[in-house]
């Protein structure tokens, strides 16, 4: 606080007997009168309030103070201040204590005195200044007879400490050719000593080594350049060492040093220079396409981005389409490559010429034709005997998947760059071509599809093509040939796996039911991308729904909530799968979703008693009981089936007695007519027969056989009394009709009876006994016993009745 209002403060504080005084180095000012350690007397306290404008009358003394400041690093225990109440009459009757920072171990009391005591040496940089609090008790009455007051012991600084640099190592660096004055790097220290006590903690930058080339600010520690010019051809690096004193560079002050690394960087300041005129090189006339011919360089004192160089070859001359130049991002070194097959028949040398050019151009140092250099290029073209040289150094081509036996995939061609020039033939490498798919025409080359391919099975064919000279040293050469089978929309997609759907008693509308996936052996370029939908012509299901969602994958939904097993225990759902393909392929397949009933989990079970319980809607406990009463059932229709097939038996034995009464099968199956052309009676005609319609219906009741046997010989015996137009003959008729309608068991199934009236007066024998004749598998015609075919109706003629038997 400042001189004047710390005055008025502390002159409040002392406005009653019961405040402490604080005394600080820094609230010392002029006009205060202190006891110093040889008994000085004080001033009173009107004295101590002068410049107080707040009060006007005479204070009472409170407290009588020493000056409280103690130099840091001082080992030896002394008194440093005292405190004293004006209570204090000598009789030792007042205690002074002290408590706050550093109480009893850094600083001790007399409590007798009042005299304060330093116990250890002080570090400034450790601790500036310590907080205490005083207070003076009545020994008799333990009562305080001065309030407890706060003061501040401050420990004075000494040049103890020395300075230091920071965020060392200190590394720069600055373009070469730079300016005088340009700006390396600032280096710093700091002193822990007090800056705002004397001269300890101000300091003084200089150089050490560096010189003549950097400077460095006395005060603020940058470093410059104090050398024009400085090239980084000549010398990289300088290791610069800057010292920073104290005292502001007095004797008897601390210093420190610290090393700074300044590396100049580079700039284009050097262009490229050939170090000869002329370079030469030989090449086999064989070497293929691409093959390095030589490597010529361009020194440049430069490094990095400056030295990048390229280089090429004069544009006008006709060498420089036959080799062409590039350059070697490593080694900045222009590789000559061959760019066209050679022939030593043709040409034999070449001569060109090339040149070097920088990339980045800095006209501040040099001009512009000065980042150039030519030179002259000699080749020359060597003789060998070489083999066929194909035209390209591999062959890629593309046929689609759907491509007929017989097309043309592509065709190699080599020829032979010798000067007779020899026939060449062309053959694949069998071990490259095990499917042999392929095959190529030996005189020109030309390679055909010879198999059907397919790209789900062999995307690619990557063969070997051989040529071969067929006379001299029979010379080849091969070419590596790859053709990619491109795909088409050939396979139909189909949902990715074999899904059991199932909902749950209780599900509702909305609910997801199964998440459909599908996949596609093809592969388009822009991808699959299926689309879901049901069977168009069931697009209104009221059960379930699909919803594409557009990801490849679809959702079954349900559209009503009223599923349960008592209605139904499955629905079938049929899903169509579109593929993107052009033209679009689709398949459908159909889903079974089982209603169930599901666990609380919503988990159905799928195998097992539990799981056919579940899906039954009942207990385990009901379904073992029903499959009891099953196997009951069982053995009880088994042994119902047997005495079934007894009675049976019992009945056909029955039957045998009335075989005789029975129509034979194939006689029944035909209509006889009965015609006398010519007036007479005596021709027999079969008429084609009439499949009747089948009947399904069963017979309430069977009628016996007897009882049909017995109708017919009645109706035969009164057949003479009556004529075709008796009422009798007619219901005869009918009710025959009527049977064969109803009666499903009376074969054959598939035949028509008919029944005529014979006749009252004729002459002849009867036509009525259908056992004269049979019918054998296999003819058409019947084949008659022999039995007479026409014999006397005796019943007609009043002779003795016999039985007429069918």
């Amino acid at each position: 606080m400042g001189s004047r209002e710390g005055m008025q403060g502390w002159t409040v504080r002392m406005s009653t007997s019961s405040v402490f005084a604080m005394v600080t180095a820094f609230s010392m000012i002029p006009g205060w009168v202190l006891s110093d350690m040889r008994g000085t007397q004080g001033l009173d306290t009107q004295q101590l309030a002068q410049g107080s404008t707040h009060l006007h009358r005479r204070l009472k003394r409170g407290w009588i103070w020493k000056q409280l400041f103690v130099p840091e690093e001082d080992p030896t225990p002394r008194v440093i201040g005292q405190l004293k109440s004006d209570y204090d009459r000598g009789e030792f009757s007042i205690k002074y204590i002290l408590s706050g920072e550093g109480a009893g171990d850094v600083f001790e009391i007399d409590e007798y005195s009042g005299e304060i005591r330093m116990l250890q040496k002080l570090d400034r940089e450790v601790k500036a200044f310590y907080v205490l609090q005083a207070q003076a008790i009545n020994r008799r009455s333990n009562e305080p007879v001065e309030p407890q007051s706060e003061f501040i012991i401050k420990v004075q600084d000494i040049n103890d400490n020395v300075p230091q640099f920071q965020n060392e190592p200190y590394v720069s660096s600055i373009p070469e050719m730079c300016p005088t004055g340009t700006t390396v790097a600032q280096v710093t220290a700091t002193d822990a000593d007090d800056p705002m006590f004397g001269n300890s903690a101000k300091l003084i930058y200089s150089i050490l080594q560096g010189e003549p080339y950097f400077s460095v600010e006395p005060k603020t520690g940058i470093i410059v350049t104090s050398w024009p010019n400085m090239d980084r051809e000549a010398r990289e690096q300088y290791l610069v060492v800057v010292q920073v004193k104290d005292m502001l560079g007095l004797s008897g002050g601390y210093s420190s040093s610290t090393t700074v690394t300044v590396s100049l960087t580079d700039v284009n300041d050097n262009g490229p220079t050939f170090q000869h005129h002329l370079y030469s090189f030989a090449v086999p006339e064989n070497a293929a396409v691409g093959t390095t011919v030589g490597r010529i360089m361009a020194e440049d004192g430069d490094v990095g981005i400056n030295a990048r160089m390229t280089y090429s070859l004069e544009e006008d001359l006709e060498e420089s389409a036959t080799f062409r130049i590039q350059t070697d991002p490593v080694t900045q070194e222009g590789v000559i490559l061959l760019a066209k097959p050679l022939d030593y028949e043709s040409k034999r040398r070449f001569v060109m010429a090339a040149e070097a050019v920088n990339d980045h151009v800095d006209i501040r140092f040099l001009s512009f034709d000065e980042f150039r250099d030519r030179t002259t290029l000699k080749i020359v073209v060597e003789d060998v005997d070489e083999a066929p040289i194909f035209l390209a150094a591999v062959y890629e081509w593309k046929v689609p998947e759907n491509a007929v036996v017989g097309t043309v995939v592509g065709t190699v061609s080599a020829r032979d760059t010798d000067t007779v020039n020899n026939p060449i033939r062309y053959s694949i490498d069998k071990s490259s071509d095990i499917t042999k798919a392929l095959k190529i025409d030996p005189n020109n080359g030309t390679i055909t599809v010879a198999k059907p391919l397919d790209r789900e099975t062999t995307n690619w064919h990557n063969v070997t093509v051989a040529a071969k000279e067929t006379t001299q040293n029979h010379l080849s050469s091969s070419v590596a040939v790859f053709i990619k089978v491109l795909d088409i929309n050939d396979n139909v997609p189909r949902l990715a796996r074999d899904y059991q759907p199932y909902i749950c008693e209780g599900t509702q509308a909305g609910e997801l039911i199964q998440l459909l996936s599908a996949v596609d052996p093809d592969e388009p370029a822009e991808g699959h991308h299926f689309y879901f939908s049901m069977v168009y012509e069931k697009q209104i299901n009221p059960n379930f729904t699909i919803r594409d969602n557009q990801d490849n994958t679809a959702s079954i939904v349900a559209r009503r909530s009223t599923f349960t097993r008592k209605d139904r225990t499955q629905y079938l759902l049929p899903v169509v799968v579109i593929d993107s393909g052009s033209p679009a392929l689709s398949s459908t397949s159909t889903l079974t979703i089982s209603v169930c009933s599901c666990q609380p989990a919503g988990h159905c079970p799928t195998g097992g008693v539990e799981a056919l319980a579940l899906s039954m809607g009942v207990s385990l406990q009901t379904l073992l009981g029903l499959l009891v009463c099953l196997a009951t059932l069982t053995v009880l229709s088994i042994l119902m089936l047997m005495v079934r097939r007894h009675r049976r038996k019992q009945q056909e034995g029955l039957e045998t007695e009335v075989k005789e009464l029975e129509l034979p099968d194939r006689v029944s199956q035909k209509v006889l007519c009965y015609g006398e052309p010519g007036g007479g009676g005596a021709d027999l005609d079969f008429c084609q027969p009439v499949p009747l319609r089948p009947h399904t219906r069963r017979r309430e009741r069977r009628l016996r056989r007897e009882d049909v046997a017995a109708s017919i010989r009645m109706s035969l015996r009164e057949s003479h009394l009556i004529g075709p137009e008796d009422e009798v003959f007619r219901q005869f008729i009918m009710d025959r009709l009527a049977e064969a309608d109803q009666d499903p068991y009376v074969p054959p199934f598939d035949c028509l009876r008919t029944y005529a009236y014979e006749g009252a007066g004729s002459a002849t024998g009867s036509l009525s006994s259908l056992e004269s004749c049979t019918f054998e598998p296999g003819t058409e015609q019947p084949v008659c016993g022999p039995r007479p075919n026409l014999v006397r109706l005796t019943p007609w003629y009043g002779g003795v009745e016999d039985e007429t038997t069918f």
